[in-house]
């Protein structure tokens, strides 16, 4: 998987569209998660999904309050799809990833509209 490119197809997206794509990574990890793998250690697994779900989900939550300390997109597809010492965690993460990417569609959602 090529990093720059992901990261230039997730800065395309517009800010809503960008946290429906993260929110569908959560969902994805949390099951990618909870199927185990070949070796042992759910103890860990489970704890490296709840911990990378929360940032994702606090990283979601910064877009659409466009709170500008948030983390620049390109940090947050390399926290994603870097390299990781734990293989278990980086077949996880790829594995959810993959699947919201090629599933995800676009809607160019630009404007959130506040009926209030």
């Amino acid at each position: 998987m090529n990093i720059q490119s992901e990261i230039e197809f997730f800065s395309d997206l517009g800010i809503v569209d960008k946290a429906r794509f993260i929110i569908r990574v959560i969902c994805e990890i949390t099951e990618e998660a909870k199927a185990g793998g070949a070796g042992g250690g759910e103890a860990a697994r489970l704890k490296f999904a709840n911990e990378i779900t929360q940032r994702l989900a606090r990283f979601s939550y910064q877009m659409l309050s466009e709170d500008p300390a948030r983390p620049q997109d390109d940090v947050m597809i390399r926290m994603l799809l870097g390299t990781r010492a734990d293989k278990e965690a980086e077949r996880i993460v790829q594995n959810a990833y993959r699947r919201v990417l090629g599933s995800f569609e676009s809607f160019d959602t630009t404007v959130l509209l506040n009926t209030h």
